[in-house]
């Protein structure tokens, strides 16, 4: 199993999570009705290159698969491919040679920021930031992250909240709850909680669509290595 990964960023120290392999219990709401199904996240790094990958199961919605790929550097993760699938899969890449993100679906490209990451990475890289050093960031503190899916790239602003204690299906968990507004009208809100005890890997998602609908993964269990 690969250690974590500690890496440099704008001056503060960057701790990568060790691989694990997170699995979820996922509740939707959709029109008020609750359907259950179950997520996995897959972590493997070597501390330089890592993959990640994030596969979704709860009907009735279709299966859905996220991918990242990409390297560990001094800003930590540095993607160089997302992709997300749901019927057919559309990508993002970065190509950090030509400061831009291209996409799939032939959207414009966006132009690559310093500490760019996509919907997946971003989940991790929040996590090794707060590992390195977690007295930085006390509640309040205000996170933008540019953020790119497969069609375009924006920035995602995140507020870390106060820590709270969540019984999940895999146990009792201490973790740092960070917030994310919609960015416009019709985007949803998420809400992410990074577990202090567990190399601050995300124990808890949820993204609330602006209807109501929901989903909701909790961490049931974990797979070392």
């Amino acid at each position: 199993m690969a250690p974590a990964a500690p890496a440099d960023a704008s001056g503060s120290r960057l701790l990568v999570a060790a691989p694990v392999h997170l699995r979820y219990a996922v509740v939707a709401m959709v029109r008020a009705q609750a359907s259950a199904g179950q997520a996995e996240l897959v972590w493997r790094h070597d501390g330089e290159s890592y993959e990640a990958r994030l596969a979704v199961n709860a009907p009735p919605q279709p299966t859905r698969t996220q991918r990242s790929a990409g390297r560990i550097g001094a800003e930590g993760l540095a993607p160089l491919r997302f992709s997300d699938r749901v019927r057919a899969e559309e990508a993002a890449h970065f190509q950090r040679d030509a400061g831009k993100v291209t996409f799939s679906s032939n959207k414009p490209d966006a132009v690559l920021l310093a500490g760019a990451q996509d919907r997946l990475s971003v989940l991790l890289q929040l996590g090794a930031m707060l590992a390195g050093k977690p007295d930085k960031f006390p509640v309040g503190t205000v996170i933008a992250v540019q953020t790119a899916g497969t069609r375009e790239a924006d920035t995602s602003v995140f507020v870390v909240e106060q820590d709270e204690k969540l019984e999940l299906p895999g146990g009792t968990v201490d973790a740092v709850k960070l917030t994310r507004g919609p960015r416009r009208e019709f985007d949803p809100a998420l809400e992410v909680w990074l577990a202090r005890g567990m190399d601050y890997v995300p124990v808890r998602l949820r993204l609330t669509q602006p209807n109501g609908d929901s989903v909701d993964y909790q961490w049931s269990s974990t797979d070392k290595g």
